[in-house]
């Protein structure tokens, strides 16, 4: 795919970061691990990744702000725009020896993410997306499946763990969408089931109590792939909200239906 200078800078990060990760995940067994809160683990592996990142992004883009999941925001002295990072989504895999796990970069333009990157090292599949300019998974153009039965579709979702106090929305969710559809994957890495369906291995996604940076980069990519994305509830902000459902528009107002009914 040709992208701009921007999306190349991104890929470029993305790339050496996955080396990076890629070369501690064979020694997972002896990373030093610290944790955070319930399930919810960081890794020298994971740090490691994001000052790859943030060296590749904020050198090329000094002016810049940043939003990453291991550090402080900075506000860059260009306020319209600002890089949001997940330098390892699907950590908890990681740390498991699950090869299901991704670097996560996105562009935010005056509010809006404008293009993303999302990186899986260990199949090495690369999905980007520029507004405007379509998907692609490394050099093929990606678009969401035209499935439009719901007996027929794959929906993806995450689990809560460690006591999150949203497990009883996501069991009612569980009870109304399986009798309705051919099955509900959990693999733990809410980039790559937004990838996922831009790609259309799924049909939909939804999640709760998610950050912007699990959601960023999926946002555009699927949007760009012809999906539908809005916030779980139908109304506010995705990213400071926390809640998303992505579709194909074959199956989402349905897909959407029987959640926002629950």
């Amino acid at each position: 795919m040709q992208g701009s200078a921007n999306l190349n800078i991104m890929i470029r990060a993305a790339r050496r970061a996955g080396r990076s990760l890629v070369r501690d995940f064979r020694e997972v067994e002896n990373l030093q691990v610290s944790m955070k809160g319930a399930g919810d683990f960081v890794s020298r592996a994971d740090l490691a990744a994001e000052r790859i990142i943030r060296e590749e992004l904020t050198g090329a883009r000094k002016t810049y702000g940043w939003l990453g999941e291991e550090s402080a925001e900075v506000a860059g002295e260009d306020p319209t725009r600002r890089w949001i990072v997940d330098p390892l989504d699907g950590t908890t895999n990681f740390l498991h020896g699950l090869p299901h796990w991704a670097v996560s970069i996105a562009l935010e333009h005056k509010g809006e993410i404008v293009a993303g990157v999302i990186y899986d090292p260990a199949k090495d599949e690369l999905f980007a997306a520029e507004k405007g300019q379509g998907a692609w998974m490394n050099d093929t153009r990606i678009r969401v499946s035209a499935r439009s039965r719901m007996i027929e579709s794959i929906f993806a979702t995450g689990l809560p763990f460690g006591g999150r106090a949203d497990l009883p929305e996501t069991l009612r969710d569980l009870a109304r969408l399986l009798p309705a559809c051919a099955g509900v994957r959990r693999w733990g890495a809410a980039a790559l089931d937004l990838a996922y369906v831009a790609a259309g291995r799924y049909e939909g996604f939804w999640e709760r109590e998610l950050h912007p940076w699990d959601m960023a980069a999926g946002i555009v990519i699927l949007r760009e792939a012809g999906g539908l994305v809005e916030p779980l509830s139908g109304s506010g902000d995705i990213l400071q909200g926390g809640a998303i459902i992505g579709a194909n528009p074959e199956i989402f107002a349905r897909f959407a239906g029987l959640l926002r009914d629950a």
